[in-house]
């Protein structure tokens, strides 16, 4: 047993002293030249990847020359403009734009459906409801919670108006909205109506301050934005938009959109190159439907509100369900400018880089071109201090002043 831990401890002892030795030796690479085509090819076809890469991606298009910053201060104010006549009204921005003057989110109502005349008290509850339709009373337990409901039951099974059914009765504003609901056409001439937004964005790291509205030289900017329209490349800097041209950008059917409602993406984006001057930081805009699709059930968008009044002594209400565009107006910025220390970093990674050159045509050499291992024999060897100072063909080794540190392989080696 003693005899086995002793073998164990001088292996170990022999292990450390090895590794210990070992970590203080030397390692340095000997130039070989390889006559190889098809080698050859590879090598400068990789080398020529690699550089294309750092110059054309990573420095001409991600500019990693430059400081960055990505995490801009932004503001952003709204505002609907337009006026339509619908029916004997005449609606203004107050009547269809909610909020009036909004900030980075704001809607236009495009169609109404009202339930007129609703007071607290007992009706029957519509049949579409789950269990809602009954026999008897036993069929309507009082107060049976149900998110699909418009009341609370009472308890009782009653006809359903005038048809010969009956559906459990409900405590709720009646008559409910379904019985009840008249609902108007849709304000198509909103395709004209249209949205200013004003975006202000703050790069605190370059100090730069950019504002998406710029009136032209010799004119107000107040009397430029009372005639101007967005175009990308006429008005850049106008950012009044006509809802049927986001629409149409968005890829959507205003019609449609007038039957459902929809919520749309307002992008606005500031890339921003601040080694030219500021005025060249333009903003761009793209827009893109962001609510489940038109095809689908739950899809679109609406919401309900009342206007309450009393009639007779008794609190009654107008219930309005508004389907209508939401428009969220979502900002990204960035910019970036020269520095040193990035150019320096990007600069020691693609130098580095190109010594993947080496290992790829080094491991297809010892692979599948190396067959008599001729390669390998002269790229792998150890020497030691003690031995003779004759020309040595060895990839790691101690050169002595008669050594060569340069082989050629070109004659005598079939590769």
């Amino acid at each position: 047993m003693s005899k086995g831990l002793h073998t164990a401890a001088m292996a170990v002892r022999d292990f450390i002293k090895d590794y210990f030795n070992g970590f203080w030796d030397y390692e340095t690479p000997k130039m070989m030249v390889i006559k190889n085509k098809p080698l050859g090819v590879i090598y400068r076809a990789v080398q020529f990847l690699v550089i294309t890469y750092f110059i054309w991606y990573v420095f001409i298009s991600q500019k990693a020359y430059q400081e960055s910053e990505t995490h801009p201060e932004s503001s952003v104010y709204t505002t609907m403009r337009g006026k339509a006549v619908h029916g004997d009204d005449v609606l203004d921005n107050v009547e269809y734009a909610h909020p009036p003057e909004g900030v980075d989110v704001i809607s236009t109502i495009l169609r109404r459906e009202f339930t007129y005349d609703q007071k607290q008290g007992t009706c029957p509850e519509h049949f579409s409801v789950d269990n809602a339709n009954c026999t008897t009373d036993a069929d309507c337990l009082p107060g049976l919670p149900n998110f699909d409901s418009h009341g609370i039951r009472t308890g009782r099974c009653v006809q359903y108006h005038n048809y010969t059914f009956k559906t459990c009765e409900i405590m709720a504003w009646c008559p409910i909205e379904e019985y009840a609901v008249v609902r108007e056409p849709p304000l198509v001439e909103a395709i004209n109506f249209t949205v200013f937004i004003r975006n202000s964005i703050h790069f605190p790291k370059f100090k730069v301050l950019r504002v998406n509205v710029q009136s032209p030289p010799g004119m107000k900017t107040k009397k430029y934005l009372k005639r101007c329209h967005y175009h990308k490349e006429k008005a850049p800097y106008c950012p009044i938009f006509r809802l049927g041209y986001i629409a149409n950008e968005a890829r959507e059917n205003f019609t449609e959109l007038c039957s459902t409602g929809g919520v749309i993406g307002v992008f606005i984006n500031w890339d921003c190159n601040l080694d030219l001057d500021p005025s060249h930081c333009k903003p761009t805009y793209t827009f893109r439907r962001l609510d489940l699709r038109k095809d689908l059930a739950d899809s679109g968008y609406y919401y309900r509100f009342a206007k309450y009044y009393d009639k007779n002594g008794v609190e009654s209400r107008t219930l309005i369900k508004a389907f209508g565009i939401r428009l969220d107006i979502i900002v990204h910025g960035q910019a970036g400018k020269f520095s040193v220390v990035p150019t320096i970093i990007s600069t020691v990674t693609a130098l580095t880089s190109v010594g993947i050159c080496s290992i790829i045509c080094d491991w297809i050499m010892l692979t599948f071109i190396d067959k008599d291992e001729v390669y390998s024999e002269r790229k792998f060897d150890e020497i030691s201090k003690e031995e003779p100072t004759d020309t040595i063909f060895t990839e790691f080794s101690f050169i002595s002043s008669y050594g060569s540190n340069h082989s050629d392989l070109s004659d005598g080696v079939p590769l």
